[in-house]
């Protein structure tokens, strides 16, 4: 009986991650489907700007504000699909236990020298008792 719960919450816990997990991804896909879309209609209105209101109509600037936007969408779907899945939830996880093992085995290193030298004074103090009997 007691072990059931204990099943169910573990399970409940991974269900809950995951659905967190996907969530962020949902969100992540939707600004970027997002930044295409403003990307495409900004474009367009820098073309118009350009050629149909003729605002500075002797030198084609939208074509350079186009591309250096047509860069920063490219990183964005780099972040997205590229980096996330070298540096999504499971790197993360392996370097938070790698860091955690790393803090461990520290903290044993600290505790072995606490220990050593609680025991030298003790032992120092032992032996004038051992040479006076």
């Amino acid at each position: 009986m007691f072990s059931r719960n204990k099943n169910t919450s573990k399970l409940d816990l991974e269900q809950h991650e995951l659905l967190e997990n996907a969530q962020k991804r949902v969100k992540q896909k939707k600004r970027l489907y997002t930044h295409f879309v403003v990307f495409l209609v900004g474009s367009v209105f820098l073309v118009l700007i350009n050629k149909i209101l003729k605002y500075g109509q002797e030198y084609n600037w939208f074509v350079w504000a186009i591309t250096f936007w047509g860069f920063l969408f490219v990183l964005h779907i780099f972040n997205v699909f590229v980096t996330n899945k070298f540096m999504g939830n499971d790197w993360e996880r392996s370097q938070r236990e790698r860091l955690v093992e790393k803090q461990k085995k520290r903290i044993a290193e600290l505790e072995k020298e606490i220990e050593q030298e609680l025991k030298l004074p003790t032992a120092i103090e032992s032996e004038p008792k051992n040479k006076l009997l």
